[in-house]
């Protein structure tokens, strides 16, 4: 696969988004996937602040609704080849709850495992229902799953039926090349935002367990989204796909990865006594930054990350090229994002 055919945008707001969700998940991994106690509002250090007001609850939508959009480029690609789009979508669902299931002896907190079950159970309206019902199908769960839960668990098959919908009617394409529509889309988002953040700050405590915070979550989700979009048309798009398109084309291994790093860290450290979040949040500075050069080193020779070049292998149940080279010469198809669900 040529990078030309790639949707580099795409690459660079998963590598953000995956960027976020380690700092999301920094203190639950530092203990052993066990959810950090909530304290008082009033008591919360400023460092817990601003992950809870613009952190969490913030990139876990943006990875699921790009779960549901590549869902669509697989049943396109399989389409192109004349080959059965639901037994190859299915494959890569199972290999995906096999993954999940492995990484949760480490990370009991992790959520590959809800992508895939989700995934399956919307496989047949991904497959035969037209995209103008799965968009309405799609805004009708999600924000029914924000109004009474805050998002979640719940709101995963909302997500996906809404990226799907939305690859379905060309949205990559468009935030590759943001136009006035996107713009007036980060006006409408900042101030729903604006006006979600006090209503999060009332309701106080950890913003993943209560319904203002993933509210606020969603909202400023859709925003970071657009506004990503926007700088992507300024001269500030060279340092973003520097930065962020290797952790993004990498980003299942980037996620599972880190809890390999994070875990121990908290044994070592006994993250389980105490309730602040620094030491997590350090360590995950310090990961992230590891991760960024591993990941350009190896695609600097590889086509494709190492979990995401065995999930492909199991997709389309063949040998894929790895090597750079002898992929573009022997594996020429169409792009097909490699986002991981991760939480």
């Amino acid at each position: 696969m040529s990078t030309s055919n790639r949707f580099h945008f795409l690459d660079s707001l998963r590598g953000f988004a995956v960027a976020g969700i380690l700092l999301v998940n920094a203190a639950d991994l530092m203990c052993l996937g066990h959810d950090v106690p909530v304290r008082p509002f009033q008591a919360v250090p400023l460092a817990e602040n601003v992950l809870n007001f613009l952190v969490a609850t913030r990139f876990v939508p943006i990875f699921s609704f790009m779960f549901g959009m590549s869902m669509g480029f697989v049943i396109d690609s399989a389409i192109r080849r004349g080959a059965p789009a639901w037994k190859i979508l299915l494959r890569r669902l199972a290999a995906l709850l096999v993954i999940g299931l492995l990484h949760s002896i480490l990370y009991p907190g992790e959520i590959l495992r809800d992508y895939a079950v989700a995934g399956a159970i919307l496989l047949p309206f991904a497959l035969k229902v037209p995209r103008s019902v799965r968009l309405v199908l799609g805004l009708l769960a999600t924000v029914s799953a924000y109004a009474f839960t805050g998002g979640g668990a719940l709101s995963l098959p909302g997500l996906f039926l809404l990226g799907s919908a939305a690859q379905a009617y060309g949205l990559p394409a468009r935030l590759e090349h943001a136009d006035r529509r996107i713009g007036a889309a980060t006006l409408v988002f900042a101030a729903a935002s604006a006006a979600a953040i006090p209503w999060q700050a009332a309701e106080g405590g950890d913003p993943r367990f209560f319904t203002a915070g993933g509210v606020a979550g969603g909202l400023m989700a859709c925003l970071y989204v657009c506004l990503l979009a926007l700088l992507w048309r300024t001269p500030v798009r060279r340092a973003l796909s520097a930065v962020f398109e290797p952790l993004g084309r990498m980003a299942l291994t980037c996620y599972v990865t880190a809890s390999f790093v994070m875990v121990p860290a908290g044994v070592l450290l006994d993250s389980r006594s105490t309730q602040d979040v620094i030491p997590g949040l350090i360590v995950a500075a310090a990961v992230l930054p590891l991760q960024w050069v591993f990941c350009r080193l190896w695609l600097s020779r590889f086509a494709y990350g190492p979990l995401e070049w065995a999930w492909r292998c199991v997709t389309w149940w063949r040998w894929v090229p790895l090597q750079r080279q002898q992929s573009k010469r022997l594996d020429p198809v169409s792009y097909v994002p490699t986002t991981a669900g991760i939480a």
